[in-house]
């Protein structure tokens, strides 16, 4: 096993959904182990009460064992991978639709000084891509952005393929993914 990657699904999806489940499917073939979080319960608390929670989860899934651990998240999934990375840094994040701030949510997005790639939609209706690209350039982080929504329907195979590259450039230099800028 290379390493553990956790993946976190949107607020109104679940493990099974579209793009978790691809993503995690392509980690294991890999040679990853995959774990796909399933926060259905906490989201039934409302879309404020659930975010803490949700972080809690993942903090402690990602701490299970000391494998080298990847993070990836969607919409709300990727809101709090970001949060989570910030009590024990991942090697890098992989984020899709990322909002940077949640209405009623006192704490704006944040992650760990890690390699991150995010991938948005030019025309994600609830995530501007201006603030997306604004938070890589802070960041040193990768993004691409692509003709698309907020749920990133069409791009499935695209995300499969940058997720592809994402693994195979930890693979090839993991200790590096540990360094900023990298």
């Amino acid at each position: 096993m290379k390493g553990h990657v956790v993946l976190s699904h949107g607020l109104e999806s679940g493990p099974d959904g579209t793009k978790v489940s691809a993503l995690a499917a392509l980690a294991e073939c890999r040679g990853w182990r995959a774990t796909r979080m399933d926060y259905r319960d906490l989201d039934a608390r409302g879309l404020i009460a659930c975010i803490a929670p949700r972080v809690e989860r993942l903090a402690a899934a990602a701490a299970v064992d000391e494998a080298p651990t990847l993070l990836v998240g969607s919409s709300m999934g990727a809101f709090v991978s970001g949060l989570a990375s910030l009590r024990r840094p991942p090697l890098a994040l992989f984020l899709m639709a990322v909002p940077l701030r949640i209405d009623g949510y006192a704490q704006p997005f944040d992650a760990a000084n890690v390699p991150t790639t995010i991938v948005h939609g030019w025309n994600d209706e609830l995530c501007p891509a201006a603030d997306v690209t604004g938070l890589a350039r802070a960041r040193q982080a990768t993004v691409i952005l692509v003709p698309d929504s907020h749920r990133l329907a069409s791009q499935m195979a695209f995300l499969a393929h940058q997720f592809d590259y994402f693994l195979a450039a930890v693979e090839r230099n993991p200790t590096a993914t540990s360094q900023r800028g990298t």
